[in-house]
């Protein structure tokens, strides 16, 4: 297959192949007539993987580990698993963090909509802002 047929097979962009090629992820062989690289099934299940890999949340770097692992003849199933267990861990984190933001940001909003329009005084930037003040080390209020 040509780079454009693999991509299109594979659900991925021809730019995405030709990336993955040069990164060492799939070993297109030339063809003697035209100098073209054509890739075998083999490149089609690697970038199937890929994608699969990438839409479970694993980083490129993380994806050759697991690659190399395989071309070794090492069972990558330990790396899989600790990779992903530290990556939800990650991730729940992540959200649990935005989920905090979020819910200052709509009282915040919802006091904010209330307030009137203040003019400068030379003294503050924006009191909307600087009146907004943390209680208890999680918590924000107005003064």
């Amino acid at each position: 297959m040509r780079v454009s047929e693999l991509a299109k097979k594979a659900g991925v962009t021809p730019e995405t192949v030709r990336y993955y090629t040069r990164q060492g992820l799939l070993h297109p062989q030339r063809d003697p007539n035209n100098g073209y690289q054509r890739y075998g099934h083999a490149d089609y299940r690697t970038l199937v993987f890929i994608r699969k890999a990438r839409q479970l949340g694993f980083s490129l770097k993380e994806i050759t580990q697991i690659l190399r692992e395989a071309e070794k003849g090492h069972s990558p199933y330990p790396l899989v698993r600790d990779l992903f267990e530290r990556r939800f861990a990650e991730i729940c984190q992540k959200i649990e963090t935005l989920t905090r933001l979020r819910d200052r940001m709509a009282e915040a909003m919802d006091t904010w909509q209330r307030m009137p329009d203040g003019q400068p005084d030379g003294h503050t930037i924006c009191r909307l802002i600087e009146h907004w003040e943390q209680e208890d080390g999680n918590r924000e209020r107005f003064l």
